[in-house]
């Protein structure tokens, strides 16, 4: 089995460190920085030939440069001989422009699939897609993970009689996700209906379902300039809910969208971590942020280990809570890193590095 490798880009180290923590590894080290003109400069600081690398860069601001980043981050594990590369992107930028409105705008979003196909990536692996329908942009696998299950855990550990309340669907895209879930917990579902002006601004929403009398959580992939998620609270408040949640993949919180929220009329609004959050949300007590970077470890760890993806979603518990932590597991990941540093060493030399590196990491359990 070739050794696994995590490279992590600028956009979310702390999410890429936890991943590779999970995992047993630490990140790969490398040379990040910006020549004086303000092009990117990358370098591997370590070899990694022969190797599975995959190489963790969400979509924040400044989202082109994260973008260009990840680029010359695989182009160069790419001319290093790398085996295998996977572009793990919890967030895929430009997802929202997936198609035409009009004859005079582009679809950006198949120009991105493009563009990492052209630098090098093997296979895509990412979060909550804006549509489902991106994974046919791509001529390599895309791995599309769902939040559903992480949405699941957090309603059945912080709502009160879970089973009474009703999932709504902020709009039609959500619709699949509101369904799915509340046939897991065996809850109601309604639905809202969105008349827009332009791309971001919502001009009316309409309540299909009934919500009078119940706890209500507003699902949807993404929010933004939060204007959806406020007008739907309004709606929903008008039509007899008693409470209130709104939980969402992405939180990008654009804007005065963090001021809007807090003013609003939810109780508490959920996000995972598939960006980094800035302290206003951290320390807001009306915000609460979902960890999925153990979904992220266990499905590379799967994809390296030659698993379905799919099978790391058939347990909550243990998915939610992986960690690379048997000892056999743990021996495999070491050797493996030591492989290509004994091609030209003599056996001696060879059983004394593979000794070292395995203490190593069974010191960590």
């Amino acid at each position: 089995m070739p050794r696994l490798v995590v490279v992590s880009g600028s956009s979310h180290g702390n999410f890429a460190d936890v991943v590779a923590e999970s995992l047993g590894l630490h990140l790969h080290p490398v040379l990040r920085s910006k020549y004086p003109n303000g092009e990117i400069r990358f370098e591997l600081l370590e070899s990694v030939r022969g190797a599975d690398v995959y190489v963790v860069q969400t979509s924040c601001e400044p989202i082109n440069d994260m973008l260009m980043e990840l680029l010359v981050m695989v182009q160069t594990c790419r001319y290093a001989s790398a085996k295998t590369i996977t572009a793990v992107m919890p967030l895929f930028p430009y997802s929202r422009q997936d198609k035409m409105d009009s004859w005079k705008q582009p679809i950006t979003a198949k120009l991105v699939a493009n563009m990492l196909s052209v630098a090098g990536v093997n296979r895509v692996l990412t979060m909550q897609l804006h549509t489902q329908q991106l994974q046919g942009f791509f001529d390599i696998p895309c791995d599309n993970l769902q939040s559903d299950i992480a949405i699941e855990s957090w309603i059945k550990r912080f709502i009160p009689d879970y089973t009474e309340l009703v999932i709504v669907g902020a709009d039609k895209g959500a619709v699949k996700t509101a369904t799915q879930i509340s046939q897991r917990l065996g809850t109601h579902v309604a639905l809202f209906h969105r008349q827009r002006r332009e791309a971001s601004e919502v001009h009316d929403m309409i309540l299909v379902g009934n919500v009078r009398g119940k706890v209500v959580v507003v699902v949807d992939d993404l929010v933004d300039t939060s204007n959806t998620l406020c007008l739907a609270a309004e709606r929903l408040r008008e039509a007899g809910a008693s409470s209130i949640y709104a939980i969402v993949t992405h939180g990008v919180f654009s804007g005065q969208a963090l001021k809007k929220l807090s003013e609003s009329l939810f109780e508490l609004v959920v996000c995972t971590n598939t960006i980094p959050q800035p302290t206003e949300v951290a320390n807001n007590p009306k915000f609460h942020i979902i960890d999925v970077c153990n979904i992220f470890a266990k499905c590379i760890w799967n994809m390296h280990d030659s698993i379905s993806v799919e099978n790391a979603f058939r347990s909550e518990s243990s998915l939610l809570h992986w960690r690379l932590s048997q000892k056999k597991d743990r021996e495999s990941v070491s050797r493996s890193m030591i492989e290509e540093e004994c091609d030209n060493c003599s056996e001696n030399e060879c059983n004394e590095k593979s000794t070292q590196t395995t203490k190593r990491a069974l010191q960590e359990e």
